[in-house]
């Protein structure tokens, strides 16, 4: 039999029992710190929970914010953390995952794991570089996703491979692209390049290169920056030099 008990702040705490309602005897892997499981929507974090309390037979403690986990009676390290991140915003979301890992660092370096619906390769690997040993989309299924969050937990990266791919992929033509601008560029920036230089704004840009529209803006930026340029207009004019064999010079 499995029993919840609710705290005065909402959280929950999930405890595996024997039939009998006695404390089943602890295993290695219930000895072990919990998992904690950080989701502002009541009903999904108590869902997860469960199921993870089933399946990797150790203490799983739910709370609604970092913040209320702090509170909490007794905010001790955890064998991993699982933040909730649906329905964020990137700047939101990076701004969330900035504050765990500072508190990661004052708790043992413990790993985190990042459920969310945003699939954006960009954002993945921001995520990675603050601690984040796992990425779980919610477009996986329950048995996949406890699968990564087990695999983070026993010191292992989980990433989806589909991310992974979008990350590396090379658009249309870039090739060609790459090599007209002597190698100045990227793949991926030498097509925002060629677009640039047609006139195109970033939200076709980002339609046509399967970007979001604030990766184009990134790349943008970055292309000024070896262009030495200020503008898009400057920019063009470049890409044209450079796309019909001009030498640029300092």
């Amino acid at each position: 039999m499995r029993t919840s008990t609710v705290g005065s702040k909402g959280s929950a705490k999930f405890e595996q029992q024997e039939q009998d309602g006695s404390p089943r005897a602890p295993s290695t892997a219930a000895a072990r710190a919990p998992i904690v499981i950080i989701d502002v929507h009541l009903l999904t974090r108590e869902c997860l929970a469960r199921v993870l309390n089933a399946e990797a037979d150790v203490p799983v403690h739910c709370y609604s914010t970092i913040d209320e986990w702090l509170a909490s009676d007794e905010p001790s390290a955890a064998s991993l953390i699982v933040l909730c991140q649906s329905g964020r915003s990137k700047a939101d979301a990076l701004q969330e995952v900035e504050h765990l890992s500072e508190i990661s660092e004052q708790m043992g370096r413990c790993p985190a794991v990042i459920l969310s619906d945003n699939e954006d390769p960009d954002l993945i690997v921001q995520m990675l570089g603050k601690n984040v040993r796992g990425y779980v989309p919610t477009s996986l299924s329950i048995s996949v996703a406890v699968q990564a969050m087990e695999l983070a937990r026993a010191g292992g990266v989980y990433v989806p491979a589909s991310s992974l791919i979008a990350a590396h992929r090379v658009p249309d033509g870039a090739t060609n692209a790459v090599q007209k601008t002597n190698g100045l560029f990227t793949a991926r920036q030498a097509a925002v390049v060629d677009a640039l230089r047609r006139g195109k704004a970033n939200k076709i840009i980002a339609h046509e290169l399967k970007m979001r529209e604030s990766t184009v803006k990134v790349h943008v930026r970055n292309i000024m920056k070896k262009l030495h340029t200020t503008n898009r207009t400057e920019v063009a004019y470049m890409a044209n030099r450079l796309f019909n064999g001009e030498e640029l010079t300092g």
